[in-house]
């Protein structure tokens, strides 16, 4: 993606199933879940960028022993942060008196993450501030065990207002109104009042309030509070929490937007936000791992005994298909096949774009993330020449000669490494025109590969949203070589609609397909349409969000896709460039063909699946006409 776009956020789960002696004498090591826990996060690094944390449970430990540990960090370098302190404790431990790194009751007492339970997140500072409080993970510290709860989440509510407004109501006072510490404080109310219920219960009993607080340890309903808890919530989540006595769970939301992946075996239950993570952490096959269901909660109890089970309303999945087109490691076997499929349904449009000329066209893709739907292109591409060249062959089967022969084989794709990315140009320059000067120089193009005024440029980008960085970078560079013909060719469909689910793509106003569309109602008289929406925006601004409907789509109506394709190419083209631009899309269905378990296509059908979803969308249009630069849900919270 050309464009700078942040997703929220990775997190990873990990429940070591036997004694930590039975690590030392199979590994060598206490610390093999936190080795893994760290490999987990390394290799999720994709997934955040701003900002880490690790929190871990003790089981068993002795009274007057911290038994949660935690490290967060916001620096640059913040997964190493988080492990390098007690990495090097360890080491100067192995260095002085190594025996002690087998003696499991004197590593508990003494160093910190000597734990059974782990959990880790990483964070990009999407949607609030990126100071060390705004990281997860969160904890709310108890003196009774079964009442302190850990959280951490890959998620972003729509109606966090109304699930404040239910505490308020329960007689709490809320400190904060993130979605985040609102989600811990409803969780927290459940697991007190499971706590309360089961006191009174064994108390009945007769048993002693020691006994009791064990038989509350062993009888607490995590699953019952998981759907108490969650069943006002609109939005995206997969949600991970562990409470101070060892139990643990992770759970997603009934549409499954955000991913979830785990597995088990006898050592280890291990959640991650990424497949290839688990995979590369514990050497596993793609079919080894298995995908959390939308709508369930996984629970790990204290004992070990873990379930999957359905949590609360239940409804169509509908994952999120950027996080398959960008955000998601490439190195996942089904997304590397699906992007390669993205690629190849674009090869038509090219065609058509460059007029069949593959002699004079030259092929290559920006950014890197581009390039396994690049791959897909191009290998349809060499399909394409292959049967070109064999009709001609059969067509001509009774006068070939060597010359013929020669022109022949001349049909082939050429592809040159057009961009290459050189450095991470930073923007201390505050001057616009200066600053755009420098953000062309991001990428070094290498000169010759491109014939002067003769040669096509096909570029593929795995999407486009604002067109910023095309028009202030990509194509002022590609002009430099003077190609007769420059095609942005985009993997992913024209992005019409604000995410409110946790991918930072919310303010309408911004989107260069919502650009064009506005540009060309102006452009044809149709004013009207703009002002219509908007009255219809305002009269639902207060209404219920399960009874707004997305009049957006209005704007976009009366024109065909090649019609907004045209203005964009237009929007984005700068002065002074001497080629001709064009860019084309893949369209939506074809986004289904190669991700048909991957439905979620709100950002170019304007389908939200959840109720706050119509009602951020709406927002966001009435700012973009009132010139309000505050995102939609700060006010539909």
């Amino acid at each position: 993606m050309s464009d700078s776009i942040k997703h929220e956020c990775g997190i990873v789960l990990l429940r070591l199933l036997q004694p930590l002696d039975y690590y030392i004498q199979k590994y060598g090591s206490a610390f093999w879940g936190y080795d893994k826990l760290y490999l987990l996060m390394q290799k999720q690094h994709n997934r955040g960028q701003d900002g880490a944390g690790i929190a871990a449970v003790k089981f068993d430990a002795k009274y007057g022993v911290q038994y949660i540990d935690r490290l967060r960090s916001n620096s640059p370098a913040s997964i190493q942060d988080c492990f390098v302190p007690e990495y090097d404790k360890i080491q100067q431990i192995a260095d002085k008196n190594p025996l002690l790194l087998q003696d499991v009751d004197w590593i508990k007492e003494h160093l910190k993450f000597s734990a059974e339970l782990f959990l880790g997140h990483l964070r990009y500072g999407t949607f609030g501030k990126n100071d060390l409080n705004a990281l997860h993970p969160f904890i709310i510290h108890n003196n009774w065990i079964s009442r302190s709860i850990v959280v951490a989440g890959n998620f972003n509510l729509t109606n966090t207002n109304e699930i404040f407004n239910e505490l308020v109501q329960l007689g709490q006072h809320p400190i904060e109104t993130s979605d985040t510490i609102t989600l811990l404080e409803t969780i927290a109310n459940y697991v007190n009042k499971e706590n309360d219920e089961l006191y009174e219960q064994f108390k009945q009993k007769g048993l002693s309030k020691f006994e009791i607080s064990t038989q509350i340890q062993k009888n607490i309903n995590l699953h019952k509070i998981l759907e108490n808890a969650s069943s006002n919530w609109d939005g995206g989540y997969v949600l991970a929490g562990m409470l101070g006595h060892g139990d643990a769970f992770i759970v997603r939301d009934p549409h499954g937007i955000r991913p979830a992946f785990y597995y088990q075996n006898d050592e280890v239950i291990v959640f991650a936000s990424e497949r290839p993570a688990i995979q590369t952490a514990f050497n596993l096959q793609t079919e080894d791992i298995n995908e959390l269901p939308a709508g369930h909660a996984a629970i790990i109890k204290r004992d070990g005994h873990f379930s999957v089970k359905p949590c609360g309303k239940q409804a169509q999945p509908t994952p999120c298909s950027f996080e398959r087109i960008y955000f998601s490691r490439g190195t996942d076997e089904d997304i590397y096949k699906e992007r390669e499929q993205l690629g190849a349904f674009l090869l038509p449009s090219v065609l058509k774009a460059i007029d069949n000329d593959l002699i004079n066209t030259v092929f290559s893709y920006i950014p890197n993330t581009a390039l396994v739907a690049f791959n897909g292109m191009f290998d349809a591409l060499r399909d394409h020449c292959n049967e070109v060249k064999k009709q001609k062959i059969l067509k001509n089967i009774d006068s070939i000669t060597p010359e013929f022969l020669d022109k022949i084989l001349l049909i082939m794709p050429r592809f040159d490494q057009i961009a290459v990315k050189d450095m991470k140009l930073r923007t201390f320059i505050t001057q616009d025109k200066q600053r755009d000067d420098l953000v062309t120089h991001v990428y070094d193009i290498t000169y010759g590969t491109v014939n002067r005024n003769r040669d096509n440029l096909v570029v593929l980008d795995d999407s486009i949203v604002r067109g910023t960085t095309i028009r202030e970078s990509i194509i002022r560079m590609l002009d430099r070589l003077c190609p007769k013909k420059i095609v942005i060719a985009s993997s992913a469909p024209q992005i019409r609609y604000p995410d409110c689910y946790g991918i930072d793509m919310s303010r309408l106003g911004e989107f260069v397909a919502f650009q064009a569309a506005i540009a060309l109602l102006k452009e044809s008289g149709r004013n009207s349409v703009i002002e219509n929406v908007y009255q219809k925006a305002k009269e639902q601004e207060n209404a219920p969000k399960e009874q707004i409907i997305n009049y957006v789509k209005e704007i976009y109506t009366p024109f065909t896709e090649e019609d907004i394709a045209q203005k964009i190419a237009q929007l984005v083209k700068p002065e002074n460039i001497h080629a001709d631009i064009e860019i084309v899309y893949n369209t939506v269905e074809d986004l289904h063909k190669a991700c048909p378990k991957h439905c979620g296509d709100w950002y170019f059908t304007g389908n939200y699946p959840t109720p706050g979803g119509y009602r951020v969308l709406n927002q966001s249009f009435i700012n973009y006409i009132e010139n309000k630069e505050e995102r939609p849900w700060e006010r539909c919270k």
